[in-house]
């Protein structure tokens, strides 16, 4: 997690002072259940809540008593005693470090879930806005990067619209498969904490009761979190791709934006390159990367380890902000991607009609030609084209074969563009409903 790649909203969630704040309302509501069913003094609990709900904890200091005891959470609940006073005795009460750890972690990831949705859902609009503009742009669609048929822009940016709209549901999901709250107790068994204070921290803290915590909340939801977050980077970095390919010099149908000021290189003073989408194609690759280390932290040691703690210190806030960084990006690139048109129309016209060779293939069985005949008399006029040895259109006109099977007005209406985008409407429909 470095400055670079982060944005406030996703990084206060991570830092210390967030982390302390939530242990410290995870701990006052617990004492405040305990307190209702009177196990602690209900003036305790009060005067827990009194003098933390606006204190502001010394993360130094915190540090500095960890230094010594090696334990954080011993070293946040001692420096709360040093606010709180005598009281500070019922704070904690049956409780193990791990009701603390897992519950808070899980409250940043549902959090950090939030701003990822709402990322996902700028994208949406920056998607849905650019397909519609150019729902009847031609281009050429491609098919191992060779020219394969006419598609428009919109259907490009529909799909990606689309794709976004799964990942969308996808981190909903997520986020609630991770929404889970422990305040069970080593091993987990409620033998020193009702599981009513349980319950009533998963309400205060937006949770729901993890069903059987073994002293740790099970780490395939943490898995299963991680791994979406793993999708959504795979979506932006196809995404991403598109665009670079497109803003090669050879085909630039579309760019990013260039700004006023804005230099390419420090070599050479004519280069304007993909570096928005080249840096969302190396940000997805880290968040990829944290997948792995997920799940591998499923599998524990009976009721609990600790190998998964280090790994969640880092992936848990790395991930979640380099995402965030990532989608945010994506989303400026779309609002402001420059489109090509003209370019676009060079490119569909640059094989000389070969693009509609299917249709030629289609409409010559459809005349009684068999198809393995059709594909051979079509092939051996397109072949000359890739040569650039003539005109498709052209050649197939001359060709007898051909023209022994199709006039040639029907010829000719197999090179009409508009063809290919008379469903155009439906996949839209399917895609966006109604607009």
């Amino acid at each position: 997690m470095i400055p670079r790649y982060s944005r406030p909203a996703m990084t206060a969630i991570w830092s210390p002072e967030s982390r302390f704040r939530i242990w410290f309302e995870i701990e006052a509501h617990a004492t405040t259940a305990l307190a209702e069913i009177g196990v602690v003094p209900k003036e305790a609990a009060e005067t827990i809540w009194a003098k933390g709900k606006d204190a502001v904890f010394d993360v130094a200091r915190i540090d500095a008593i960890e230094a010594v005891t090696k334990h954080d959470v011993i070293a946040f609940l001692t420096h709360l005693a040093e606010i709180v006073g005598p009281e500070a005795r019922f704070v904690h009460q049956g409780m193990t470090s791990s009701d603390v750890l897992d519950t808070c972690l899980n409250v940043q990831l549902v959090r950090a879930a939030d701003i990822l949705i709402a990322d996902v859902d700028s994208l949406l609009a920056a998607l849905k806005a650019r397909a519609f503009e150019h729902k009847l742009t031609p281009t050429i669609g491609r098919s191992h990067g060779i020219h394969a048929e006419p598609v428009t822009f919109g259907l490009k940016l529909a799909q990606a619209y689309a794709e976004f709209e799964r990942n969308r549901r996808r981190l909903v999901a997520a986020r609630e498969e991770v929404a889970t709250c422990a305040i069970s107790g080593a091993v987990g068994t409620f033998a020193n904490i009702d599981p009513r204070v349980e319950q009533y921290v998963a309400e205060k803290m937006g949770l729901t009761a993890e069903p059987v915590s073994t002293q740790v909340i099970p780490r395939d939801r943490h898995a299963m979190f991680f791994a979406t977050l793993g999708v959504v980077a795979s979506s932006l970095e196809r995404l991403a791709i598109e665009i670079r390919h497109l803003q090669r010099t050879e085909v630039l149908e579309a760019e990013e934006f260039f700004s006023e000021g804005q230099k390419g290189s420090s070599a050479m003073p004519h280069k304007r390159n993909p570096v928005l989408t080249e840096n969302i194609t190396g940000l997805a690759r880290m968040v990829r990367g944290y997948v792995t280390p997920a799940l591998e932290n499923v599998a524990l040691w009976h009721e609990r380890d600790i190998s998964h703690s280090s790994v969640e210190r880092m992936i848990g806030p790395d991930a979640t902000v380099t995402l965030d960084f990532a989608l945010a990006r994506m989303t400026g690139v779309m609002e402001k991607l420059l489109v090509y048109p003209a370019n676009m129309q060079k490119n569909l016209d640059r094989l000389g009609g070969l693009i509609h060779s299917q249709r030629v293939l289609l409409a010559l069985t459809q005349a009684g030609v068999s198809r393995e005949d059709s594909y051979r008399l079509v092939q051996r006029n397109a072949m000359p084209v890739w040569r650039g040895e003539g005109d498709f259109l052209a050649l197939l006109k001359a060709d007898p074969e051909v023209a022994a099977a199709l006039a040639p007005e029907q010829i000719e209406a197999c090179f009409d563009l508009d063809y290919h985008f008379k469903h155009v409407d439906t996949i839209f429909g399917r895609v966006f409903g109604d607009r």
